[in-house]
Order: C-alpha cells, then sequence, then structure tokens
C-alpha cells in the first residue's frame, strides 16, 4: 500500500490548516492569564504565544496529566472586544468528530450489530455507484480508515466556490444532506481501487454516519450523544444539526480563504453545520476532548478487541499512521501519541493522548490560515 502525506482536516481544500460563539464577555468573565512560571508546561505555553506571533488571532490548550490540569492562552478569542480566550471556550473542531464516530460504529460491532468486514451495499443498498464507485466492494472498516478511494466530496470544485472564498457568505447558512455530499463524491471517479491505497475523504464519515443511523434506527448525533457524551459527562460537547450558532462562551473563528499574508481577515463564526456533518460537525472544548480521548485510550469506551481494531494503522508519512478514526503520531523524541487533527472554517484543532489515557493535550486555534499543533505537541510530551 502506497504511502501518502497526511492531512488532517475537515476541509481538504484549505491546505494551510494544518493542527491541525458569539457572547461578548465583560470584564468580570475575563481569563486568567496564562501561568508561565509552571516549569512542565512552560514550553506549551512558549509554543502557543509563538503561534500567535505568527499570526493566529488566539491559541488556546489544556493539558492534563497525573499532577491534574493546566490550561493556556495567547492572543485573544474576539478581535473587536480583545477578549482572551476562555478555558471554558466553545470551539468547532472539525474532523476531531471522526474518532467519535468510529467509536459508535465499534460499540455497534462489539454489539453484534454490525461487521465492519460488511460491505457499504449491504447497509446501505444501492447509494454508493456511480464512475466507478461500487459499494459492494467497498467495506465499513474501509470508510473508516480511509482506504475505500471514494472521491473526496470537499475536493469537488463547485462545491469549493460555494464554501470557500466568496461563495462563503452567500451560502453560509445553506442546509446540506448526507445525500447531497454523497452526490457531490460520486459524481467524480474514485481515487483508487478500494484497499489499495490511503486517501482522505470526507464522503468516507458522512456514509459511516448514515450507516449508524441505517442499524440503528436514529441519528449519528443521537447515537454519540447517548453512547459517549452523557456517559463521560461531556456537557461541553454538542452536535448542531442546523443551527449556525455557537454556544456560550464561544469567541469568534476566523479566516482569510487565502494563503496570502496580505488578505483580509473574515469573521466567519456563524455557519450551518451540515457542510460538514458526520464529517466534522462538532463543537465542543479542550476539556471535553482530553476526557473522551483519556476515556478511549483507559479502554472506558470500547472492548479491548475493538480497540486494538481501532489502533490497526495504516502508515503515512512523517510519523503519521492512521487507524480507525483515531491517528498515532510519532514525535521527534519517539514517544507515540493518539487523536486527531481537525480544521473547519476558522477553527483548526488537534487532541492527542499518550497510549495509556494519562497525559493528554487538546488546543484550537481561532484562525485557519497558519498555525500549527507540531510545537505544541512536541514541547508537552518531549519536554
Amino acid at each position: 500500500m502506497a504511502v501518502r502525506t497526511v492531512r488532517i482536516a475537515w476541509t481538504g481544500a484549505l491546505a494551510a490548516v494544518v493542527v491541525a460563539g458569539t457572547a461578548l464577555i465583560g470584564p468580570a468573565a475575563a481569563a486568567p492569564a496564562p501561568d508561565r512560571s509552571v516549569p512542565a508546561h512552560r514550553a506549551a505555553q512558549r509554543a502557543l504565544d509563538a503561534a500567535v506571533q505568527e499570526g493566529v488571532p488566539g491559541a488556546l490548550a489544556q493539558v492534563t496529566d497525573r499532577k491534574g490540569v493546566w490550561n493556556g492562552n495567547a492572543g485573544v478569542a474576539n478581535r473587536t472586544t480583545g477578549r482572551e480566550r476562555l478555558p471554558q471556550d466553545r470551539f468547532r473542531v472539525g474532523s476531531v468528530t471522526k474518532t467519535f464516530v468510529a467509536t459508535v460504529l465499534l460499540q455497534l460491532e462489539a454489539e453484534g450489530r454490525v461487521d465492519l468486514d460488511d460491505t457499504v451495499d449491504s447497509v446501505l443498498p444501492g447509494l454508493v455507484r456511480g464512475n466507478g464507485h461500487d459499494g459492494r466492494v467497498i467495506t465499513l472498516r474501509q470508510l473508516l480508515n480511509h482506504t475505500s478511494g471514494i472521491y473526496n466530496y470537499t475536493s469537488d470544485a463547485g462545491f469549493i466556490g460555494k464554501i470557500f472564498g466568496d461563495g462563503f457568505f452567500q451560502h453560509r447558512y445553506d442546509t446540506w444532506s448526507p445525500r447531497d455530499l454523497v452526490g457531490l463524491a460520486l459524481a467524480h471517479q474514485p481515487e483508487f481501487e478500494p484497499g489499495t491505497d490511503w486517501g482522505y475523504s470526507n464522503t468516507n464519515y458522512v456514509l459511516a454516519g448514515l450507516v449508524i443511523e441505517k442499524v440503528t434506527g436514529r441519528p449519528y448525533a443521537t447515537e454519540i450523544d447517548r453512547r459517549i457524551l452523557r456517559p463521560l459527562g461531556l456537557r461541553a460537547t454538542s452536535l448542531p444539526g442546523t443551527d449556525a450558532r455557537m454556544p456560550h462562551p464561544a469567541g469568534r473563528a476566523y479566516s482569510k480563504f487565502s494563503q496570502d499574508p496580505a488578505a483580509p481577515v473574515h469573521d466567519v463564526t456563524e455557519l450551518n453545520p451540515t457542510v460538514a456533518g458526520a464529517s466534522g460537525a462538532m463543537i465542543s472544548t479542550t476539556g471535553d476532548l482530553n476526557r473522551f480521548y483519556s476515556a478511549l485510550l483507559k479502554g472506558e469506551l470500547l472492548p479491548e478487541r475493538q480497540l486494538d481494531e481501532m489502533k490497526t494503522t495504516v502508515p503515512l508519512s512523517d510519523g503519521y499512521a492512521y487507524g480507525l478514526g483515531l491517528q498515532s503520531h510519532e514525535l521527534p523524541c519517539g514517544t507515540v501519541v493518539w487523536g486527531h487533527d481537525g480544521g473547519i472554517h476558522g477553527s483548526s484543532s488537534a487532541a492527542a493522548t499518550a497510549v495509556d489515557g494519562t497525559h493528554s493535550v487538546a488546543l484550537n486555534y481561532n484562525g485557519d490560515w497558519t498555525g500549527t499543533s507540531d510545537a505544541v505537541m512536541e514541547a508537552e510530551f518531549c519536554g
């Protein structure tokens, strides 16, 4: 199987997204100054500061380990008011949503309600057909590990024109059904034959969401809520459906729709998240993401067999490998962490945890044209 460069973002069209809310909070709720004196996290704080110096409007991170919880921030949540970012701020997490979706499907497998080696057509008959796509020879496992070859709908030129750049302001509140998004993909030929290569495709997870709905009789968002969010007490995490607003508290999200440093900055906070659906619609916080990934790696959400399946990876490049909605990353110091990255309009996020779930980092940048999570992760996990 060929090795491909990994780019874990919802969009697939904003190459600068590499991780990669509308409340105006008054002085009484101002964020405390980050504690730069904590030696164990001083390097992580410097990495957040550096991201802001490079152009990110605001950076936010939380670390949980055996010693407790550390929150770091830099820059601003709102470029107009100057309000700093708060540890409890909500933000769009983009493709981090995929780990939640994959966890639900693996739970269904553990319950004997689905087999990941079943074909897509056996669950969604006739849906994946056309231009060389054939759901009769694509498995559910291949959806989750991106070896299906199904075209990535966010690469469709017409979609890009509507969703990125000037088209965004006309179409930001449009509602997209999952079948609309799948239809965009099937208008193109597959990227490769199923199982012969690896290629990141948001279409895979739109289909995974439809599989969950077909098997359970309930929307994927309902299943994530009842199986993960409520049991873990993730009260700040939500699947917003068609609601374009951000829950409080939240800052603003910013995009240039360009890698040109001179391009104007746009406020893109409000958008209808059906444009991402099961591939990237979730809203969360750094604290909730750390709790989720820690619980997942500790075996609190999946039996051992399914967790092992999730961690069975396809090797990529630069130390990355991709499992079932879960990626591993071998850092330069040799430490391997597990998690996922996500990018969506004006928001770049990443979450990673040690294999035993005892040391976790989650972060968000409220801009999508610059910034990388690598420096923060290396600072925290490598010391």
